[in-house]
């Protein structure tokens, strides 16, 4: 469905309405084996996915992309409300396992008739370009999520 982008130099918000029950899409940001079918970009593969959904808990996800090259990615959670909030920390690994420069991630869950209506805030970017970056590669998510909601 339609995307609205609300973004500034460092910050970007996307909301989307999902045609599924709130409860089905939280579950798919929280259960690994779900995350693991869609999230990343198009193309991409998901080599592990690691979830541990409590406060001060850890989340990892390796992907490969199409070239071939291993992504990492990394947070942990620093907030979860069933079925309606998860907030959490991401930052990208090097091959070195350190990570990057970190962001935080807000999802916000709202019932929209039969479907969900999903906000995604994260910040603070270091750069346009970071945020510009992560816009495309959620959207392409975001993709991935529509078709895995649709099958489910």
């Amino acid at each position: 469905m339609d995307t609205v982008e609300q973004t500034t130099e460092k910050t970007l918000v996307l909301t989307r309405i999902f045609n599924a029950p709130r409860a089905l899409v939280f579950k798919a940001w929280t259960d690994p084996d779900r995350a693991a079918v869609w999230w990343g970009p198009q193309g991409f593969a998901t080599l592990s996915c690691q979830m541990d959904v409590r406060t001060g808990g850890a989340w990892r996800i390796r992907m490969r992309s199409p070239e071939g090259t291993t992504h990492t990615k990394r947070g942990i959670y620093q907030e979860i409300v069933p079925p309606e909030r998860l907030v959490f920390t991401w930052a990208w690994e090097d091959a070195d396992g350190v990570p990057g420069h970190e962001t935080l991630v807000t999802i916000h869950l709202e019932d929209h008739g039969q479907a969900t209506k999903l906000t995604l805030h994260q910040a603070v970017f270091e750069s346009a370009t970071s945020r510009d970056a992560h816009r495309a590669g959620w959207s392409s998510c975001f993709e991935r999520f529509t078709a895995y909601l649709a099958q489910t």
